[in-house]
């Protein structure tokens, strides 16, 4: 215990607790003062009315009753009175009051020191009561000068940032609050084991959001600390840790082995990214980036998807009665409509042909041939009904949902094999494929709804049957005989492919795509200015549906 005088104020108590020690014969509660926090008494030099002669420096006297005046009126809660016992009274206020609102002191004891000259050194204890956190004791050592106010003469202490804490400057301030932005979370797979950043590097980006959107209802905890911080809120020095963060749990429906397929399969080339989806369920069991660290192309990217849009296009063809597998479907060299002459790769047709034989080769002209039967808002129409596409999503993390744009003439026949205005990803064209081989959409996810209550966006239609299985039947023979076949190979099962390029305007090669199905799991992948879908694009989906149970 000091030699001096014990001041303190605790919660819920109005007024400063003083007791005096042995502090000399002063007394804060003596004849020359009412309370202690007005103005600190001058001492007399003996010559009543002379005026002239400045005074000298404060004397012992003057330096005890001016610092004791402002410490107890800070104890007391009492920033504005304390701040007037100083040479600046607006900073010291501001500082002081900021101390009050940020630091979350329920209880401040201050304890001088015997006076050296003009120091006067004195001990803080401070209780730190933030939110739901046990109490903390938090203690320092401080001083603070006593001189003469320029204008009044009377002693005054001399304020600067460090007469609260040794470590405080201009610009700095003490506060209470949480050590994170947000709770860590663990981020489980879909058999409730911890997925790590380490162990698959593709997801660390879906790790970050996860834990911004999660991590305080994932019942995690961000710890907390009293600190010194900048201007901007940096930290520049930690005085009392009252809990360490504590990790909360977010589930998702990540399978281990497939995210491991899908990220090895999109490092081994450049750009690119592959989604996969459960057709019986929706849910997203692998997502990757390549470079994994870049924009996430995979569930935001906004590209045109090229003839593997064409899936879309053939279930509105079958369902307007403009198509059918089996039978004669026209696939000239060239079709023209909306003042645009439209080809097929090298120019190529098909005499004789069916639609069957136009989906699996990717005949253009197969499909823009139709324009001329359709209205022009009925493509985004069936994108949306049937497939999902261009509703609210609510997977768990941000995702682009697809866009189908009504469009007319030209535009209208360049959105039917997925160029225009067209625009998916990898994620909305894994559900393309998944939504053919089970007939029916289900929303992707990547968080179970249950999990927040979120509710899944639900398709206004459905397939058909017969639909349904005309499609599969389409696909299955891409992914055997057509253009998706040689990325295919080797793959037993259900299985089902397209492919796609897609020009864009300024770049030397198209974006390669493909997206495909094999038993119960649907992939889709871009590889972006690369080439031909099948040839790029397919082997990053073909990896991937190699992993498939």
């Amino acid at each position: 215990m000091r030699n001096g005088q014990r001041i303190a104020i605790m919660a819920g108590v109005s007024a400063a607790v003083v007791s005096v020690v042995g502090f000399g014969a002063y007394s804060m509660l003596g004849d020359d003062q009412d309370d202690g926090r007005g103005t600190a008494p001058a001492a007399s030099d003996g010559r009543p009315g002379d005026t002239e002669e400045p005074a000298g420096p404060p004397s012992e006297e003057e330096i005890r009753a001016a610092s004791e005046a402002f410490l107890t009126a800070w104890a007391a809660g009492e920033p504005a009175d304390a701040a007037r016992l100083t040479d600046d009274p607006e900073a010291a206020r501001a500082a002081l009051e900021a101390l009050s609102a940020d630091a979350a002191f329920t209880a401040l004891t201050l304890e001088p020191g015997e006076p050296a000259g003009d120091q006067v050194p004195f001990a803080v204890e401070a209780v730190v009561s933030y939110e739901e956190e046990e109490p903390a004791e938090l203690a320092w050592e401080s001083a603070l000068s006593v001189v003469r106010d320029a204008d009044t003469e009377e002693p005054v202490v001399a304020w600067e940032p460090a007469v609260m804490h040794p470590d405080l400057a201009d610009g700095l301030r003490i506060e209470t609050g949480p050590l994170a932005e947000a709770p860590p979370v663990e981020v489980l797979d879909r058999n409730g084991a911890e997925l790590t950043a380490e162990e698959f590097p593709a997801l660390a980006p879906v790790f970050a959001e996860l834990g911004e959107r999660y991590g305080e209802q994932a019942g995690g905890s961000a710890g907390a600390e009293t600190r010194i911080v900048d201007a901007e809120g940096g930290t520049v020095a930690s005085l009392l840790q009252l809990s360490e963060p504590a990790a909360g749990q977010v589930p998702t429906t990540i399978d281990p082995e497939i995210q491991r397929a899908a990220e090895a399969a999109v490092a081994e080339g450049g750009q690119s990214a592959v989604v996969a989806v459960q057709p019986s369920t929706g849910a997203i069991q692998a997502i990757a980036n390549n470079p994994a660290d870049g924009f996430d192309t995979a569930l935001e990217g906004s590209y045109a998807p090229g003839s593997t849009f064409k899936i879309v296009t053939a279930s509105l063809l079958i369902d307007r009665g403009l198509a059918a597998a089996g039978a004669a479907h026209p696939c000239p060299q060239f079709f023209e409509h909306g003042g645009w002459k439209f080809q097929n790769l090298d120019e190529f047709d098909i005499e004789g042909g069916t639609f069957a034989d136009s989906f699996a080769a990717s005949c253009n002209t197969a499909f823009i041939s139709q324009a001329p039967e359709l209205d022009d808002a009925d493509l985004g129409n069936h994108a949306r009904d049937v497939f999902g596409l261009g509703l609210d999503w609510q997977v768990g993390v941000t995702s682009m949902d697809g866009t189908v744009p009504t469009q007319s003439d030209a535009q209208m026949a360049a959105s039917l094999i997925g160029q225009g205005a067209v625009r998916m990803n990898p994620l909305t064209m894994a559900s393309v494929s998944a939504t053919v081989q089970s007939g029916t959409f289900r929303q992707p996810y990547l968080v179970p709804a249950d999990f927040d209550d979120r509710q899944l966006a639900q398709a206004p239609q459905g397939l058909s049957a017969d639909a349904a299985a005309e499609l599969r039947g389409l696909m299955s023979r891409t992914a055997t005989s057509g253009t998706a076949a040689e990325a295919m190979s080797g793959l037993g099962g259900d299985i089902g492919g397209k492919t796609g390029s897609a020009e864009v305007d300024g770049q030397e090669k198209p974006n390669a795509w493909f997206t495909g199905y094999r038993n119960d799991l649907a992939v889709a992948a871009v590889v972006p200015e690369s080439g031909h879908g099948g040839e790029f694009a397919g082997p990053v989906v073909a990896d991937v549906l190699r992993a498939a149970p």
